[in-house]
């Protein structure tokens, strides 16, 4: 009987489950959205009942909507965005939402942790620095001080594929890629918690999960919704792993000097590594793949500001998309009416504070060089144009640190498809982007994994090979704007240090 492998990847705002079969190919994938919780301008959670939900919606789709038959589903694992951290009793109830990367409440906790650990000792053991909402140990340290009943009642703080493995399963635990994310984890050493960091933050270390491989079988499907849509009960369930490492692996990053860019509500630059030497500009984390690290570039609101600025200022653009097509689209449209370097205009994406390379939350959205002759189209593409050169910067780093020249990427992800996008961010860094047909990648990572713990597949190596990564389009640079990109890219660079004390100042959360 043919053997089917199901991968399900949280996104920020909505939910895919993949189908394949043992040849990895995509037999299906449906999405669902579900409900983000902003209580206050401060505060980001996902409400992870709404997020079952939608993964009984996706499995639902594919079994009503494509025809796929679960009773062939041989292993089941998960993909999620990182961090997003869910405190839970000893039987699996949620005690706290899953706490996501934009979550700005636990600032003055993140402060507190490098005060009392110290940023060189943070870095040294952990390979990252500390910030609200990105790393989910300061998370943990707020709701021990303004939530102290549901840190008492808390048996264990996972991540978001914890909570899906405990709700398949009954069972705990978290993967190496998640673990790099709390700030409490050796990820350049032995792999395991820190007690020392435990001590210092002031987290019980016995809230912290049982440790797996991202290919490790956590427990048996024991779940009746699953099981009364044909998935067989003991369906073995896999550990799985954060969304951009499963993503990447299902694009072929496996092995030291593989380069691959993500691009949706974030946009993130992924550099493969086979030693722990890191930057303290990226985010760095294991890979899913044993024996490997990923630094990860990460542009936390790239995508979200191109949304943000279709939502507030192109309205008219979306009542047009409902007859002719994709709102998108329509803004790319636009934005290639503008001349290069925006007659001057220069955007910084940092909607909600930013991770790389700056590590500051209290950083803002900046449109800066505007005239009385700017007009939305050259607004349109400085968006467009900041996220590019926010990737040039990310990129120069990877470059020194790694000692490797890129001299191309592959693009996976939502946004990746955009030609307008893709050429701007492939002229201003100059490197030759691959843009892949299948861009929802992380959900066919996530199944890559339930195939390796099912024994489908030999290793994540045999995985990764059986995907089909046909290329979509391959951009190659255009160079004969060279000259103004690079004026712009300078003062790009130049903004954030000019301003940084007036974000501080400027706080209003």
């Amino acid at each position: 009987m043919a053997k089917y492998l199901l991968g399900i990847d949280v996104g920020t705002t909505s939910l895919k489950v993949a189908v394949i079969d043992e040849n990895a190919k995509i037999l299906g994938i449906a999405s669902s959205k579900y409900k983000l919780l902003t209580p206050t301008s401060c505060s980001v959670q996902i409400e992870t009942e709404s997020m079952w939900q939608a993964v009984l919606t996706c499995i639902r789709l594919l079994k009503d909507g494509k025809g796929i038959d679960m009773t062939k589903v041989s292993g089941i694992s998960i993909s999620s965005l990182c961090p997003g951290l869910v405190a839970m009793d000893e039987n699996g109830n949620v005690l706290v939402d899953a706490i996501i990367y934009s979550d700005r409440r636990s600032t003055e906790e993140a402060d507190l942790i490098l005060e009392k650990v110290g940023r060189e000792r943070l870095f040294e053991i952990t390979a990252n620095s500390s910030m609200a909402g990105a790393f989910s140990g300061s998370s943990m340290l707020w709701i021990k001080r303004h939530m102290p009943d549901e840190y008492r009642r808390t048996k264990y703080f996972g991540h978001l594929n914890t909570f899906l493995v405990n709700r398949m399963t009954g069972k705990f635990g978290i993967d190496y890629s998640n673990a790099s994310y709390t700030n409490l984890f050796e990820t350049t050493g032995g792999k395991r918690w820190s007690q020392d960091l435990c001590e210092a933050i002031g987290i019980d270390r016995k809230k912290l999960p049982p440790l797996h491989e991202s290919t490790d079988v956590i427990g048996g499907l024991i779940h009746r919704d699953l099981i009364e849509m044909g998935i067989p009960e003991g369906t073995p369930v896999t550990m799985g792993g954060a969304d951009t490492p499963c993503a990447t692996l299902a694009s072929g990053v496996t092995k030291a000097g593989d380069v691959c860019e993500s691009v949706g509500t974030t946009d993130v630059l992924t550099v493969c590594v086979d030693k722990p030497v890191f930057d303290r500009g990226f985010i760095n984390r294991c890979h899913v793949v044993p024996g490997t690290w990923i630094y990860q570039g990460a542009m936390s609101f790239a995508g979200a500001a191109n949304e943000w600025f279709l939502k507030q200022f192109c309205c008219d653009l979306i009542d047009e998309a409902r007859d002719i097509g994709n709102a998108y689209h329509l803004m790319n449209v636009e934005a290639d009416k503008a001349q290069p370097g925006c007659d001057g205009v220069v955007f910084l994406p940092y909607m909600l504070g930013e991770r790389s390379p700056i590590w500051d939350p209290y950083a803002r959205g900046v449109f800066f060089g505007i005239s009385l002759q700017t007009t939305r189209r050259e607004m349109n593409r400085a968006v467009l144009e900041g996220c590019g050169y926010g990737l040039r910067q990310l990129s120069e780093i990877a470059e020194r640190i790694t000692g490797m020249k890129i001299k191309r990427f592959t693009s996976i992800g939502g946004g990746a498809k955009s030609d307008t996008w893709a050429q701007i961010k492939a002229d201003i860094t100059g490197k030759e982007i691959q843009i892949l047909d299948v861009t929802d990648m992380a959900p066919v990572g996530a199944a890559l994994l339930a195939g390796v713990g099912a024994g489908v597949f030999r290793d994540v190596y045999e995985a990764a090979e059986k995907v089909d990564r046909s290329v979509y389009k391959v951009i190659k640079p255009d160079h004969s704007h060279d000259s103004v990109y690079e004026t712009r890219y300078q003062t790009y660079v130049s903004l954030y240090p000019a301003l940084k004390e007036i974000f501080r100042k400027n706080l209003n959360c």
